[in-house]
């Protein structure tokens, strides 16, 4: 039987990072009264997880015999800008996460399970020994959206020509032969 890291609701569920841009750690923090879990994870991860929140609400906004009210925008009021909370135990580093929309309890289920060595998986599909699940409100979701995408565009430019995030000290640009460009700003 795992350990179930469960939130219905947090009070607070955010995406934040700990250190300088090129040399972040994500993480997904969610708390309720004094209980907090933080779960490391990749940038990409929290990229994706927000796009699919976004877009599952989307979806549900848009279905047949659909009566919950879904915010099509983060409602004002559950903006949250502030850092993530100290002292930061990473719980585990995520791998697999699922997401879902519960009719009955009109949230947005999001499932996290660490990550696993290949060669275990290749052995059986065991159980996972931890899961971190978290029910979120249709406005609750759409602000962790917007504020995921606020920390995710916070990190290094990306190079006009090629692409690729620009150091503060510059990058060697492939689109450039090799010379090195610097941050316009």
């Amino acid at each position: 039987m795992p350990v179930i890291h469960e939130f219905d609701p947090p009070e607070r569920f955010v995406a934040g990072t700990v250190g300088e841009p090129g040399g972040r750690t994500f993480f997904l923090q969610a708390r309720s009264g004094p209980r907090m879990v933080s779960v490391a994870l990749e940038k990409q991860q929290v990229a994706v997880l927000a796009e699919r929140i976004d877009e599952l609400l989307d979806e549900v906004m848009a279905s047949a015999g659909n009566d919950t009210m879904i915010p099509a925008v983060a409602p004002v009021g559950l903006d949250d800008s502030d850092p993530l909370e100290q002292p930061i135990d990473e719980q585990f580093r995520a791998g697999t996460m699922t997401l879902s929309w519960d009719p009955g309890l009109a949230r947005v289920v999001i499932e996290v399970f660490p990550l696993t060595d290949p060669t275990e998986e290749e052995e059986e599909e065991a159980e996972p020994d931890e899961v971190f699940l978290v029910r979120l409100e249709a406005g609750s979701a759409r602000a962790f959206v917007k504020r995921a995408s606020l920390v995710i565009d916070a990190g290094r430019p990306d190079c006009p020509f090629c692409g690729n995030p620009i150091d503060p000290d510059g990058h060697l640009c492939v689109r450039a032969n090799g010379f090195r460009r610097r941050d316009p700003a």
